[in-house]
C-alpha cells in the first residue's frame, strides 16, 4: 500500500469499489486536506487506532476527491474507510461523506440467491412437495416433438403419453450432472477399476438418447447398485474381473480333548513308612513320632522325598545319616 500523501497512490483499477471511471486520475493531497480526511475517518471510527494508512487518493471530478484508509476494525478485514472531501477552496477543504466500504480482500456475505432458487439436490424430504415451475426450461409439453426416438415410439404405440417430457436442455443437464457425479468416470473407484461399466454384464443401459452414455448398475456387490452410472464408470465387481474366486475359509478337524480320559497308574506301596526308612540308610526322609508332634495336635509322618528319589540320591553320592549330619546339640540343662 502506498501513502498518496507521500508521493504516490495504488492503482484504482485493482481495488474494488474504486473510481467508477478507469480514467480517474490519482492525485496527491496537501498536508491540510490529508489531515481533514484523516480526522473525518477517525471521528467516524471512534478511535484513532481503528484507522490505518492511506490506501489511495483519486479525483471524483474537478472538485471532489476521495481518500481511502485501511479499516482496522475487528471483523472487517479488508474493508476501507472512504472519505470524500470538496476542494472548492484549497485553504478550506470540507468533508462530503465518510463511509466504510469493502476492499478487494474484504470478507463479504455470499451473493443473494432468490428464495425460489435456494433448493439444492438432496433438500427434498419425506412429505415435501416441489412443484415444477410453469416455465421450467427442462420440461416441454408432450405434444411437442421431444426429439427422443424412444419417447416418440412409446407414445405412438400405446396412444398415450405424459403431459410433459424432458426437453433437450433437461436431458443435457441430467447427463452433465451424472457424468460429474460420484458415479462418473473421474471418481476414484472408476480410476482404479479393472474395466468400465460399458463392458460389464451387470450394466443395464437406459432407453432413449441417454442410453448411449448411461445405464443402471444391477450388481448387488457394487457400490453403484441400483444407481445411474456413466458408461465410463467402473468398480472391482466388474463381471469380467479376473482373480481368485471367493471361497469359504478352510476349517480343520475339530479336536476335543475333554472326550479322552488319560489314566496314569502308580504301583501301590505295601510297606509302611517306618520300614521304608529303615531300608534307606542316609536318606533325607524324616519320620516324626506321635510324641514329637503332640505339640502340633496330631501324629503324622512327613516324607520329604519318595522312595525312588531317595534311592537315586543315595546312588549319586553317599550321604551320612541325619543324625551324623546334625550338629552337636548342647546338653539339656539339668535341674
Amino acid at each position: 500500500m502506498t501513502n498518496a500523501g507521500a508521493g504516490g497512490s495504488a492503482n484504482p483499477d485493482e481495488l474494488e469499489n474504486g473510481p467508477g471511471d478507469s480514467t480517474a486520475a490519482a492525485v496527491e493531497l496537501d498536508a491540510l486536506a490529508l489531515r481533514v480526511a484523516t480526522d473525518a475517518a477517525v471521528e467516524e471510527a471512534g478511535e484513532p487506532e481503528l484507522v490505518g494508512e492511506v490506501v489511495d487518493v483519486y479525483a471524483e471530478d474537478g472538485i471532489a476527491v476521495t481518500a481511502r484508509f485501511q479499516a482496522l476494525v475487528d471483523g472487517y478485514r479488508g474493508w476501507l474507510w472512504s472519505v470524500t472531501i470538496a476542494l472548492l477552496d484549497a485553504d478550506h477543504p470540507t468533508v462530503s461523506e465518510v463511509v466504510l466500504l469493502p476492499g478487494p480482500d474484504a470478507l463479504l456475505a455470499p451473493a443473494w440467491v432468490p428464495w425460489e432458487q435456494r433448493i439444492r439436490s438432496g433438500d427434498l424430504g419425506v412429505g415435501d412437495l416441489l412443484p415444477a415451475a410453469s416455465d421450467d426450461p427442462r420440461l416441454v409439453p408432450a405434444y411437442v416433438q421431444s426429439d427422443d426416438p424412444a419417447v416418440e415410439a412409446v407414445a405412438l404405440e400405446i396412444g398415450l403419453g405424459r403431459v410433459r417430457v424432458l426437453s433437450r436442455e433437461g436431458r443435457e443437464d441430467a447427463a452433465e450432472r451424472w457424468h460429474d457425479g460420484p458415479f462418473g468416470p473421474d471418481d476414484d473407484m472408476a480410476v482404479h477399476a479393472p474395466a468400465r461399466c460399458a463392458t460389464c454384464a451387470f450394466y443395464l443401459p437406459l432407453a432413449g438418447s441417454l442410453g448411449a452414455g448411461f445405464g443402471a448398475c444391477g450388481n448387488e456387490y457394487s457400490p453403484a447398485d441400483g444407481r445411474v452410472v456413466d458408461a465410463g464408470y467402473g468398480c472391482g465387481a466388474h463381471s469380467e474381473t479376473i482373480g481368485a474366486p471367493r471361497s469359504a475359509a478352510g476349517m480343520g478337524d475339530v479336536v476335543v480333548d475333554e472326550l479322552r480320559l488319560e489314566v496314569h497308574r502308580h504301583e501301590a506301596v505295601t510297606e509302611s513308612p517306618a520300614e521304608a526308612m529303615s531300608d534307606l540308610d542316609g536318606s533325607e526322609a524324616v519320620m516324626e513320632s506321635p510324641e514329637d508332634s503332640a505339640s502340633e495336635g496330631a501324629g503324622r509322618v512327613v516324607v520329604t522325598e519318595s522312595v525312588e528319589d531317595a534311592v537315586s540320591a543315595e546312588d549319586a553320592a553317599p550321604v551320612g545319616s541325619a543324625a551324623d549330619e546334625a550338629p552337636d546339640a548342647d546338653p539339656a540343662p539339668q535341674e
